[in-house]
């Protein structure tokens, strides 16, 4: 039971507001570092910390309201130049708010958050009373806490592509052409069936009997996160303008229905005349227009400024690099690009992970950029922009780069790959190694890296995202990773493509153009059937032949693809079209290559294809078999 009976909303508000609050104090902390002189910027922590210790004194909460006046009074004394600012009583600031964010969290769970170590308390009276401090501050003790890993599970059972859409479409009376009310239904449950699938081919899908909300699965989340779940921000801030679109829209859409409603009743009374018929008509395209405005307000609504994630991170870096005894500066840049909020809160930990690693492995300590003739202080820079429908950040630093020969080598090591593997990846393929679960140059095991966790974690995550990380590095200038996502996971852009008389849908962001694929086009290279678009040797990868369905005629249609590390033509018989799909997560598994469901206008279910994986899946010796029967029905 909460020990703020009564007060919940408050202490809600409270928890909201000071939270961003002290990421700022934190960021400004950092800055004030550099500019120690800066009287505004120190005037602006002083406000700041001031309003929580306010908010705090107001719940009660006696023991934050100690840990802040005591750094008040630190911040009065900067202020009047009776103390100067060094790393030393840094540490010691930082690991006030430090506390004070673990008291916020206690608080979160209804509970009067510790009073703070009496070595804490100590160390700020030292300091306020011109001792020198003897205890150590919490950030020098231990490295920065990094957020809990999200665990992915994933269903090592192989599944049958052959069976899967007879078992979701037309077996047990569950037709292609589902009723209206049934398109209404939600595709979870076919996905907890789908799993007796994917592990006994031949069990059949009852009738879909009971199927939850849509929106019980928009967030949805492995089980094994059940408590990362719990924790996560709930709340969103929304402009009062984007609301106001909303609800001008949803009036005007109710007008709409009025007129629909009336010619609807006219028609049922027989007056199928030209006027009203061209009154239907315009009334109908109305709703259309008002609909997608309408979809295209509501994702605003989700959508918020990506340095709301940001600034966590210049506190991070400047804790691990005071840790490591290096001089690390990280640059921000495009803190106002917008991002689907959900979005926001997977992308945390990649993003920790990328900018420890930066400062961990990427650059270099003080004395060795010296030697090489480099200024002593590093550069990370953090960057967000829009490129179209897309999100690139990119994570850059000035460090000693990666040599791709020592990533090949430590590879074979650590047993990830074999020699033969390793001899025929180029560099850029050799970057990607570092992804693998398990991989690290390191050899020693310390606090900060060398289990081989946090790139793994990186790439995982970014692809739950339907995004992908590519890498570009030099030796002795530095690295650059870039990670590109689309706005929101909500609607995918996505072009439907036909195999075997069945709907498949492929990410439109991959998509660059479709050709036709014409018999004496096809070539046989080095074993794999390719075609010269624009001086460009592409191979040809059947859809067929990549979910193990035999091909039923010769495909008629290539798209060309531009993944993560190539570019590919994906052979199809036919399309459909382009559209834009609301994605469900098939829950509790993740079969290869699918990347959820659909249904389409008609009501029939269409799965949406994950191409990184499918490929990924799609192993040396079974594509080797795949492509040579390919090349028979060409060659």
């Amino acid at each position: 039971m909460s020990v703020f009976g009564g007060m919940e909303d408050l202490l809600q508000d409270f928890l909201t507001e000071s939270s961003e609050l002290l990421s700022e104090v934190d960021n400004k902390l950092v800055e004030l570092e550099k500019r120690p002189d800066d009287k505004a910027l120190l005037n602006d922590i002083f406000r700041g910390f001031h309003t929580i210790k306010g908010g705090a004194g107001f719940l009660n909460v006696d023991s934050m309201v100690s840990l802040c006046h005591r750094t008040e009074n630190l911040f009065d004394k900067l202020r009047n130049a009776e103390l100067t600012l060094n790393p030393e009583i840094m540490d010691e600031i930082l690991a006030a708010t430090g506390v004070v964010r673990e008291m916020f969290g206690e608080m979160s769970q209804g509970r009067q958050p510790a009073p703070a170590d009496p070595a804490l308390l100590k160390a700020l009276d030292d300091v306020l009373e011109g001792r020198s401090s003897n205890a150590s501050s919490a950030i020098l003790e231990s490295p920065p806490t990094v957020p809990s890993v999200l665990v992915v599970t994933e269903n090592k059972s192989e599944h049958d592509w052959k069976n899967l859409y007879d078992v979701l479409l037309d077996e047990k009376g569950v037709t292609t052409q589902a009723t209206t009310e049934q398109s209404s239904r939600d595709i979870e449950v076919i996905s907890v069936e789908l799993n007796e699938v994917l592990t006994q081919p031949s069990a059949m899908l009852e009738p879909m009997q009971s199927l939850k909300p849509a929106a019980a699965t928009n967030n949805a989340r492995p089980q094994a996160n059940t408590q990362q779940l719990a924790t996560q921000e709930t709340t969103i801030r929304i402009d009062t303008v984007r609301l106001d679109q909303v609800l001008n829209l949803s009036g005007e859409i109710g007008l709409t229905k009025n007129r629909l409603t009336t010619l609807r009743a006219d028609i049922m009374s027989g007056k199928m005349d030209s006027i009203t018929l061209k009154a239907l008509d315009e009334a109908i395209g109305q709703l259309d227009l008002l609909v997608g405005d309408l979809q295209n307000a509501v994702m605003k609504t989700r959508m918020q400024p990506i340095g709301r994630l940001f600034q966590k991170y210049p506190r991070l870096a400047r804790d691990l690099a005071r840790q490591m005894g290096k001089d690390v500066e990280l640059v921000i840049s495009g803190e106002e690009t917008e991002l689907d909020k959900t979005m926001l809160e997977d992308l945390n930990d990649p993003l920790v992970h990328l900018v420890r690693n930066a400062v961990d492995h990427g650059v270099e300590t003080t004395e060795e950029r010296i030697a090489s003739g480099k200024p002593a202080k590093a550069v990370v820079e953090l960057t967000a922009t829009q490129v179209g429908d897309h999100i690139r950040i990119e994570i850059i630093d000035d460090g000693r780069g990666m040599r791709p020969d020592v990533i090949r080598r430590k590879a074979i090591e650590k047993g990830l790959i074999d020699i033969e593997t390793a001899n025929s990846l180029d560099d850029k393929q050799s970057l990607q190694l570092i992804f693998l679960p398990g991989f690290s140059t390191k050899d020693q095991i310390s606090s900060v890296s060398g289990r081989g966790v946090g790139m793994d974690v990186v790439k995982t995550n970014i692809q739950k995202l339907n995004g992908r990380v590519d890498i570009q590095s030099a030796v002795g200038e530095g690295s650059r990773f870039t990670i590109s996502l689309p706005l929101t996971l909500a609607i995918l852009p996505v072009l439907v493509v036909k195999v075997c008389d069945q709907p498949f849908a492929v990410p439109l962001a991959m998509v660059r153009e479709i050709i036709t694929i014409r018999q004496e086009h096809v070539q046989e290279v080095s074993g794999r059937a390719t075609i010269v678009v624009r001086d460009e040797i592409l191979s040809v990868r059947s859809l067929a032949n990549l979910i193990g369905w035999e091909e039923v005629q010769l495909p008629q249609f290539g798209v060309l693809m531009q993944s993560a590390e190539h570019s590919f033509i994906l052979a199809v018989d036919s399309f459909i079209g382009r559209d834009d799909v609301v994605i469900k997560p098939l829950q509790n598994i993740r079969p290869k290559g699918v990347a959820g469901a659909t249904l389409s206008g008609d009501g029939s279910i269409v799965l949406v294809l994950d191409m990184e994986d499918l490929l990924a899946s799609d192993t040396a010796e079974t594509s080797a078999i795949k492509t040579s029967r390919f090349i028979e029905q060409f060659v």
